[in-house]
C-alpha cells in the first residue's frame, strides 16, 4: 500500500466538503456539532482506556467533524488559525510562549 501524500488543513477541510458536503449542509450546525461532540466523548474514551491505534482514529474523527462543522458555518479553518496563531501564541506573541502555565493563551 503507497502512502497517500500529507493533507494541510485548508486540504483537509477541502476533502471532507467534497465527501460529505450535500449531507452536512442538510444536517445544520446544530446537528453536526452533536455529531461533533460524540466524537469528543470517544476521543476521551479512547484517552483513557483506548489503544494507540484506536487512539490516532478518534483523534482523526475529531478534526473530520471540525472541519465538517467548519464547512458548514462558512469558516476557512485554514485562515482562521493563521489568523489566530500565525504570529505567535495570543497571549504573548511569542513563537515559544512565555505566559504562565495557569493561563490560558
Amino acid at each position: 500500500m503507497t502512502e497517500s501524500p500529507p493533507l494541510s488543513l485548508k486540504d483537509l477541510q477541502s476533502l471532507i466538503r467534497n465527501m460529505y458536503g450535500a449531507k452536512d449542509v442538510a444536517r445544520g450546525v446544530d446537528g453536526t456539532f452533536m455529531w461533533l461532540m460524540e466524537e469528543v466523548g470517544e476521543l476521551a474514551a479512547a484517552l483513557r482506556e483506548g489503544t494507540p491505534e484506536e487512539l490516532a482514529l478518534e483523534f482523526a474523527d475529531v478534526l473530520a467533524w471540525l472541519a465538517t462543522i467548519a464547512n458548514v458555518a462558512g469558516v476557512d479553518l485554514d485562515a482562521a488559525v493563521r489568523k489566530k496563531y500565525g504570529s505567535g501564541c495570543p497571549g504573548c506573541g511569542q513563537f515559544l510562549c512565555c505566559c504562565d502555565i495557569s493561563e490560558k493563551p
